[in-house]
């Protein structure tokens, strides 16, 4: 098969397009022949060196990626056979191999898709959109909140103006230059706003008042700037600093205000046996049902390194997605 390899930490010119032997399922587990992979910001840290949330640094070489939907063509000792031939998608969790035309994982990561959504839009939902349904577990808008979502064009933003419309929310969208500004308008907010624009909180002011929501994965001036719109008794959900760098300590959490949403927090709010999963199958319900729609920009998958600088460099508008070749 072929996949993409990292042999050494740095820039994303170290992704590179090979062949490489194919891998077996083990006990338990099924392997993938992949149709989507997908590209979080997370893959772009660990690609650099950086341990970021994983339990430890990536062991080189790797194939990068912790995404993947496909169809099951291999089954291992004692997994039920009614999963060959299903499309699934899953998350690797921070096992590597996404980034390949065949993947393996355990089967009790799987979920089947849903009829209505294709091999990338289910990517979107097994990782961005989990994460969207754990951040708005600690702040439901509802009518009379005016909810801003900085990176709105983005794949995470996306679901969140869309969450927060459907549950009858004024939409304030943030994003950089009118080609995404454009996009945060057709997916239904109330007002887009060009955060480029030096302007832009006086305008926000001037069009809505005092903001009641902000969920924040972006930080820095954008950030403080929300933070300072927000009405009393506003909240500012905190779920990263994408402006500053993933290791960064964010600066915007204030008692009584801000909540920092990040890793284990979400998971215990979702409660259950298997929280991760809880907040998967309410993504993909949420797809399956036509209340969500995950935007998705779309690379084959020998163009790794140029989807990584794409992302890097705030080109993208969705979530990122490699297609192997059919």
């Amino acid at each position: 098969m072929h996949a993409i390899r990292l042999h050494a930490f740095g820039p994303a010119e170290n992704l590179t397009y090979e062949e490489v032997e194919d891998p077996r399922p083990g006990p338990g587990q099924v392997r993938i022949a992949v149709r989507a992979a997908g590209v979080h910001l997370l893959d772009i840290a660990l690609r650099q060196g950086q341990r970021g949330p994983a339990p430890a640094p990536a062991t080189l070489p790797t194939v990068p990626g912790r995404e993947v939907a496909g169809t099951v063509d291999a089954l291992g000792d004692g997994t039920p056979g009614h999963w060959l031939g299903k499309r699934v998608v899953a998350h690797l969790g921070f096992a590597p191999g996404g980034y390949a035309e065949l993947a393996v994982t355990d089967a009790e990561r799987l979920h089947e898709i849903p009829e209505r959504l294709d091999f990338a839009e289910a990517v979107a939902m097994i990782g961005t959109g989990r994460t969207a349904m754990g951040i708005v577990q600690f702040a439901e808008p509802g009518p009379g909140d005016v909810v801003l979502v900085p990176a709105a064009a983005g794949g995470l933003g996306t679901l969140l103006v869309q969450y927060a419309k459907n549950a009858g929310a004024t939409v304030v969208g943030l994003a950089g230059g009118p080609a995404k500004t454009a996009r945060v308008s057709a997916n239904g907010a109330d007002l887009a706003v060009d955060y480029t624009a030096p302007d832009w909180p006086a305008r926000l002011a001037a069009h809505n008042g005092r903001v009641t929501i902000v969920y924040d994965g972006v930080g820095g001036d954008v950030a403080r700037e929300a933070v300072a719109l927000l009405a009393p008794g506003g909240r500012h959900i905190v779920f990263g600093w994408s402006a500053q760098g993933l290791d960064s300590d964010s600066p915007y959490l204030v008692d009584g205000v801000s909540v920092n949403v990040l890793g284990p927090k979400m998971m215990r709010r979702a409660g259950g046996p298997n929280p991760v999963r809880t907040l998967e199958l309410r993504a993909l319900g949420q797809a399956a049902a036509g209340h969500l729609t995950p935007a998705v920009q779309r690379f084959p998958l020998k163009e790794a390194a140029e989807a990584h600088r794409a992302l890097e460099t705030r080109r993208t508008i969705g979530k990122v997605v490699l297609e192997p070749s059919p």
